[in-house]
């Protein structure tokens, strides 16, 4: 499973490359996945509607099909690593983006602008592979990609991905 995990601070613009990567990639005839990591709780299903009933009963993993998508509640995942959750849930993507992760073990590009701080959140040794960042000296030794040069982050990603 090809998997990299887009890693860094509150509001340094991490969705908003993962959203342009995804568009970019798609274009290119990839099948691309994402999974988020959220911090906060977040509602995954209606209070009081039938899917939300059937998990509140006690099922392990509940469906809710519609004619815009499918949603998977599986509220007994004890994996929760992006690596292991992309293999089970994932497998037909050719490239997963995981979004935050940053403890999680795997490959990280770290996006850091220095409006929202100049540390970065993880080092080498934690899985960063690369830099999307306006932070010269930070990691001085890994690749370093500007914040709008999608394509170059593109060729990094696919050329780890041996894609």
């Amino acid at each position: 499973m090809n998997l990299i995990s887009i890693v860094g601070h509150s509001g340094s613009g991490k969705t908003t490359l993962i959203e342009k990567l995804v568009r970019e990639l798609t274009q290119r005839g990839l099948r691309v996945a994402t999974i988020k990591h959220a911090h906060h709780k977040v509602e995954l299903d209606t209070p009081g509607k039938d899917s939300w009933r059937y998990t509140q009963a006690g099922a392990a993993m509940s469906l809710l099909v519609t004619q815009g998508g499918v949603q998977l509640v599986d509220t007994q995942a004890e994996q929760r690593e992006p690596q292991q959750l992309a293999e089970r849930f994932l497998g037909k993507a050719d490239l997963v983006l995981a979004e935050g992760f940053s403890h999680a073990p795997g490959a990280k590009i770290e996006v850091l602008r220095r409006a929202c701080s100049s540390q970065p959140r993880c080092t080498p040794d934690e899985g960063v592979v690369a830099l999307v960042t306006d932070v010269e000296e930070a990691h001085p030794q890994l690749p370093h990609f500007a914040l709008d040069d999608v394509d170059g982050i593109i060729a990094f990603i696919l050329q780890q991905a041996g894609k």
